[in-house]
Formats: structure tokens, sequence, C-alpha cells
């Protein structure tokens, strides 16, 4: 399948069916997910694979008992097969761009990144995860990292990292429940398209 294809039918899956996803297969997918883009070489994004049977420790440190027992969507997304957590170390960065080929760009204090680009290494890395999980007729959501990912991070023994996202991974057993999202109504993506036209 090319990529123009895959990217239109790639979609975040809400509702997996249980099936366990092999984490040795897995671990292959994340090594190939890091040729993505990073910035001088910092090499500062890293994969943490959670597999099958741990997975329901990860939503008991992910999560609390209210969305647990409350959450519309929490059944399907707690029977993904597996899960990856996507991190980064924003001390590499530091030290990269400290060296002396990056010596004037001054960014080796944190806050002197205006766009902080292990986000962005981070982002690229898990697009490029979901695309290759895509290629393999697996379905896969990002699971943003906004409460508990010190407590997830202690949980995986993962130091030294922020987390960036978790991704679930699965197969789909048909029951997604559609975001409400979908139904806003925005600008089409060829509109979100201009060339450039430079000021004189």
């Amino acid at each position: 399948m090319d990529l123009a294809n895959l990217l239109a039918q790639r979609r975040m899956t809400r509702s997996f069916d249980g099936s366990e996803v092999d984490p040795a297969w897995l671990e292959e997918r994340c090594a190939e997910a890091l040729w993505a883009p990073t910035a001088g070489n910092s090499a500062g994004v890293r994969m943490h694979v959670i597999a099958p049977s741990d997975v329901a420790g990860y939503f008991r440190c992910a999560t609390d008992e209210t969305w647990r027992s409350g959450a519309r969507r929490a059944s399907g997304l707690m029977r993904a097969g597996a899960v990856v957590l996507v991190t980064a170390q924003p001390s590499l960065y530091l030290e990269r761009y400290g060296e002396a080929d990056k010596g004037d760009s001054e960014l080796t204090r944190l806050e002197s990144w205006p766009l902080p680009y292990w986000h962005t290494d981070a982002a690229m890395a898990t697009m490029a995860l979901l695309l290759l999980l895509e290629e393999t007729r697996l379905a896969a959501t990002i699971w943003g990292s906004f409460r508990h990912e010190e407590d997830v991070l202690r949980w995986a023994r993962v130091l030294d990292e922020q987390l960036f996202a978790s991704v679930l991974i699965g197969r789909d057993d048909g029951n997604d429940v559609p975001s409400s999202s979908l139904q806003r109504n925005v600008p089409s993506r060829r509109e979100r398209v201009s060339r450039v036209t430079p000021a004189n």
C-alpha cells in the first residue's frame, strides 16, 4: 500500500478485541519507527513496549477507578493487546546543542528552546509507528499524557525521561464510538494548504 493511502485510511481506534500483540514483533516496529528525523541526531526519543500480560497493570497506574468504571470508552481501550510508551530525554538535546558544531545555537538550557525539538521528534516517531501498524492492519490510538505520567514512568522503571504519549495497539473489535471531534466543521485539507506570496 502506498503512503498516501496509508495516511488516508489511518484512524484512531478506541475499542480493541483483546487480541495480544507479540512484544518482540512490536519492538522491531518501534526500532523501525525511530528512523524518523531526530534534531541534530540527538537520538533522544525512546520507545518502551508493554507486553500483553502487563497492559492491565499499565491501566491501573495510568487511570483511576472513576475512569475505569465510568468512562464510555474504558472497556474498549483496556482490551488493547500491547502499549508503547513514547518518551524523550531533553538532556540529550541540551548536550547535543552544546557541542562545537552547534555552539552558536545558545540552546543549552531548557528555557532557551522556543519549540522543544524533543517533542517534535517524539511526535514524528509516533506517527511513523502509527503508519507501520496501519500497514500491518493493526489498530492503534494515542493515549495522551495529561495525568498520572509520573506514576506510569515509575511503574515502568523509566528514569530521566519525559512521557510524550502512550500508543495503545491491538485489533479493532468494530465497536468503536466515533469521536465527536469528527463532527466539527473545519477547513478541508486542501484549504489548509497555500502557496506563499513573499512580502516585497
